[in-house]
């Protein structure tokens, strides 16, 4: 549902974004819901912690809910110290022995909590794709980690507590049995506060499995002046592929900002691999290379945009849960069109126009070999055929 009357406020990196979910939980009179797929336990997350620990200590209720496979890493002594100060701390589908059977057997483990969110008092949300950890990774990367969040106030902040409650009570319940009245007592407000219209979707596996895909491809195949793509993680299925292709038939600039710099070499070069495709149908690409790119963003015609966790793969859209905000505002698209336009004017030779033609062929056959190791990896997992069913 499209809400007006928010307020929005557009956080890049961490560098913006982590001050301002701190200093909301240090308000917090109430209650703190903090979902994210990462936690770690360096600078960064220790600092958040802290402010979780703060607001539990002085009666706030404070929920943390964590992935079992991307928070794995969470120290356990840091774990205990959260639940000791009154934290309640649940782990989405733990990392066990399981995740490591066979995929075909396990497929269902493969289903992961991959959003970015944040409630306080049920009035102001955070949604986005920065995960809680340090934007230089502890001196791994020497430029920040570029990403993107969304500071909410207003009627959708409703829309984003209902889901957070409603996973929280689902988690809870495969954890311990639901407990009557759990997660209960608080309103939110459907006051305006603002003038900017938003909605709030959400991908699960269950209602909504294609929610975040069709906001995507309704904006695509609505556009008539530009498309500007910014996705750490791009596979997209057939469809996708075909509705950007088409776009840029009719006379539509589309742009791709995507990796130069990457966590998942493998990944990347599976991406590659359509790269020739949408160069040859005049979509431009360029790679980002001056540090990781983790933005899952996109502005359509200066009007339309998205903010949010959900990459554009396979993993993203057909197996985990992912939460996006997208805007129908002016101002807030031209604010987030501006900020992706300053990474193509940085240094040539970190962000460049690809021509695939000049790329040696052994890359190019490598990029194809790793797109077919992602597919038999889908296969095995029993989603290849999916993913062309439901992307293609």
């Amino acid at each position: 549902m499209i809400r007006p009357g928010n307020r929005l406020t557009l956080l890049q990196d961490g560098a913006a974004y982590f001050p301002a979910l701190m200093t909301a939980i240090d308000q917090a009179q109430h209650q703190v819901h903090l979902e994210s797929y990462i936690f770690r336990a360096d600078g960064v997350g220790r600092a958040v912690a802290h402010c979780l620990m703060e607001a539990a200590r002085r009666g706030v209720a404070t929920r943390l809910l964590l992935d079992g496979f991307g928070a794995r890493s969470l120290p356990r002594d840091l774990a205990r110290e959260l639940r000791n100060a009154g934290v309640d701390l649940l782990i989405f589908r733990p990392d066990r022995w399981q995740l490591r059977m066979p995929l075909r057997h396990h497929r269902h483990r493969l289903r992961r909590m991959h959003r970015k969110l944040a409630l306080v008092d049920a009035r102001v949300a955070f949604v986005g794709g920065i995960n809680i950890i340090d934007d230089l990774d502890e001196g791994r990367l020497t430029h920040p980690r570029r990403d993107y969040a969304v500071r909410i106030e207003g009627p959708v902040v409703a829309d984003v507590y209902a889901s957070a409650r409603r996973l929280w009570r689902l988690v809870k319940w495969s954890h311990f049995g639901l407990r009557r009245g759990e997660y209960a007592g608080l309103k939110p407000v459907l006051d305006a506060v603002g003038d900017q219209q938003a909605r709030f979707v959400a991908r699960d596996n269950l209602r909504d499995r294609r929610a975040i895909e069709a906001a995507y491809l309704r904006a695509i195949r609505a556009a008539r002046q530009e498309i500007v793509l910014a996705n750490a993680y791009f596979l997209p299925g057939f469809r996708f592929r075909h509705a950007l292709v088409e776009a840029a038939r009719r006379g539509v600039r589309v742009v791709l900002i995507l990796q130069g710099y990457t966590d998942h070499p493998l990944y990347r070069a599976a991406g590659q691999a359509l790269y020739r495709y949408f160069l040859e149908n005049k979509v431009e690409i360029y790679e980002y290379g001056i540090s990781e790119l983790h933005a899952k963003v996109a502005v359509v015609d200066g009007v339309w945009a998205t903010v949010g966790s959900s990459n554009l793969d396979p993993f993203s859209m057909l197996l985990a849960r992912e939460a996006n905000v997208v805007v129908y505002d002016r101002a807030f698209a031209q604010e987030l069109r501006h900020s992706l336009e300053s990474l193509l004017c940085q240094d040539g030779q970190c962000l460049q126009r690809l021509n695939w033609e000049h790329i040696p062929w052994h890359e190019r056959l490598g990029a194809w070999l790793a797109y077919g190791v992602v597919r038999g990896a889908m296969g095995l997992a029993g989603f290849a055929q999916g993913w062309d069913r439901e992307a293609g």
